[in-house]
C-alpha cells in the first residue's frame, strides 16, 4: 500500500531573477518564486476576476545552476516536484517554519532565448536519489517486402509524463 504522494506541478511566471548560492559542500542552491493566476466571471456581478498565487521554489545541484543561468524575471516556467517544510530560526532566535517546493523537474516554456529543454535532478537536494526519467523505446516499421502491401505501423502511444508537452499545452 503506498504510503501517501507528495508532488506539485506549476506552470507560472518567475516573479523575480532567481538567486543562486552555493553550498559548502559546493552544490548549488537556486530560489524563485512562481505565479500562478486563475480567472474567473463573477457570477453576481459578471465582472471578470483574478487570483494570483505565489510559490517559493528551491532548485538543487545541477538542476539549480541550469535555472539560475536561464531563467530571468517573467519566464514562463513547468516544475514539477515536491512540498517540503523546513524549520530555521531568525535573528531573534524564534523558530520560522517555510514550506517550499523542492524542484525535481524543471521545463522552460518561453520560446525566446532557446529551444526550451527541459532538466531533471536525479538528487532531491537532501540526500535521497531518484530514479532517472526514461522516455519509452520507440519502434521501427516492420521491415516491408516487395509482394505485400505495406503493413500500418503500429500505435505509438506517447511516454507517460511530460517530456515535449509545451508544443501541445496552449497557453
Amino acid at each position: 500500500m503506498a504510503r501517501g504522494i507528495n508532488k506539485v506541478i506549476l506552470v507560472g511566471n518567475l516573479g523575480q531573477d532567481p538567486e543562486t548560492r552555493y553550498m559548502p559542500s559546493g552544490g548549488a542552491v537556486t530560489n524563485v518564486t512562481i505565479a500562478t493566476s486563475e480567472t474567473w466571471k463573477d457570477k453576481q456581478s459578471g465582472q471578470p476576476q483574478e487570483r494570483t498565487e505565489w510559490h517559493r521554489v528551491v532548485f538543487f545541484n545541477r538542476l539549480a545552476e541550469i535555472a539560475g543561468e536561464y531563467l530571468k524575471k517573467g519566464s514562463k516556467v513547468y516544475v514539477e516536484g515536491s512540498l517540503r517544510t523546513r524549520k530555521w530560526q531568525n535573528k531573534e532566535g524564534v523558530d520560522q517554519y517555510t514550506t517550499e517546493i523542492v524542484a525535481a523537474e524543471m521545463q522552460m516554456l518561453d520560446g525566446r532565448g532557446g529551444s526550451g529543454g527541459g532538466a531533471s535532478s536525479g538528487d532531491d537536494g537532501y540526500g535521497q536519489q531518484q530514479a532517472p526519467q526514461a522516455a519509452a523505446p520507440r519502434r521501427a516499421p516492420p521491415p516491408q517486402q516487395q509482394n505485400r502491401a505495406p503493413a500500418p505501423a503500429p500505435a505509438q502511444n506517447p511516454p507517460a509524463g511530460f517530456d515535449d508537452f509545451d508544443d501541445d499545452i496552449p497557453f
